[in-house]
């Protein structure tokens, strides 16, 4: 399967910086749910649906104005984190195996991606920055919500490391993060309280924070909340704890950015967070064409396991990214050649 203003975007991409959910857990059979922006104001389990409150698709003018004018702090840094015109933009994955497929391939970590994969269509398209923006993919295989949620956890050493040290980078050059989540083996599904999607919640807050901690100058996390290895209705269901970690920022900065959410704790975007929205919704149910785009999962997308992507679910994920990337109104004046953000 979000020093300059930050900005976080969960895609579930931020995440952030923006950010977005896979296909179905498993076979893609049909499951009768669905997809969060076509539910709307309709309810799953008595959960309203939307990406964002009330059944809304699009982030709340005041939420949005905060996001676009962070996306207009993002410029080159060099090595120590100071503004230079010879420095970089670093956009860097988080995730586990799902996340490191889509976005490099299951055989690279940082260079020389898969030419399916979002890094190598990327690395194709001369519309993108090649200039100062550097991709870099840190997600690991196996690395699930648990294993990025504190600020002591060893992937991030790892990432400094082995994925931005042989590349010449440091963390105070990472600005945008794209955040694809989940946790391994989910037992409880909604409305328990004990669900899995509650305790996401929580686990993307706190992913949140250590990024934050980590990267300095972090401005955007595009965040995509799934799950691995295990069936649906978790995979769906995750949706919900990425619109819940949406909405708790927005909460809390409407009422002066001091109440914070009990699950998700504090996510005030001039502190100890940063500023949090969806990236592209990637959940479909199975083939069950979803409404606007006809998105599709079929099983040809998943390999034996039904629920790591294969060549072509891939490619599915890396496409939708990138062109989510050069037209979000949060991204195109950093991630596209002479692009502008509003």
């Amino acid at each position: 399967m979000g020093a300059c203003r930050r900005l976080l975007l969960f895609g579930l991409t931020a995440a952030i910086a923006g950010c977005g959910d896979k296909g179905p857990g498993t076979a893609p059979a049909t499951a009768g749910r669905v997809p969060l922006p076509q539910l709307g104001i309709g309810t799953y389990k008595g959960f309203v649906g939307g990406l964002y409150a009330a059944g809304a698709n699009v982030e709340p003018a005041a939420h949005a104005a905060a996001g676009q004018s962070r996306a207009q702090t993002i410029v080159p840094l060099d090595t120590s984190g100071a503004l230079s015109t010879g420095g970089k933009i670093v956009l860097l994955s988080l995730g586990m195996s799902n996340t490191t497929q889509e976005f490099c391939s299951g055989s690279s970590t940082t260079t020389n991606c898969s030419s399916w994969s979002f890094m190598g269509q990327a690395a194709a398209d001369p519309s993108v920055n090649h200039t100062t923006l550097a991709i870099v993919n840190g997600a690991r295989g196996g690395q699930d919500a648990q294993a990025w949620d504190a600020t002591t956890d060893a992937n991030y050493d790892t990432v400094r490391l082995n994925r931005l040290g042989p590349l010449g980078l440091t963390e105070r050059q990472v600005q945008i993060v794209w955040v694809k989540q989940a946790d391994a083996g989910p037992q409880d599904s909604l409305p328990s309280a004990q669900s899995d999607a509650y305790q996401l919640e929580s686990r993307l807050g706190n992913i949140a924070r250590a990024l934050r901690s980590h990267y300095p100058n972090l401005k955007i996390i595009f965040c995509y909340a799934t799950t691995t290895l295990n069936p649906e209705p978790f995979a769906y269901e995750s949706g919900f704890a990425v619109k819940w970690l949406m909405q708790a920022q927005i909460e809390q900065m409407s009422n002066g950015g001091t109440v914070t959410d009990a699950r998700a704790g504090d996510l005030n975007y001039n502190s100890g967070a940063a500023w949090l929205a969806w990236g592209p919704y990637l959940w479909a149910d199975g083939m069950t064409p979803r409404q606007g785009d006809g998105l599709v999962w079929q099983s040809t997308d998943f390999v034996q396991d039904g629920t790591h992507p294969s060549q072509s679910g891939q490619q599915k994920v890396g496409t939708m990214v990138l062109a989510f990337f050069k037209t979000s109104p949060f991204t195109k004046c950093w991630f596209v050649n002479g692009g502008t953000c509003p």
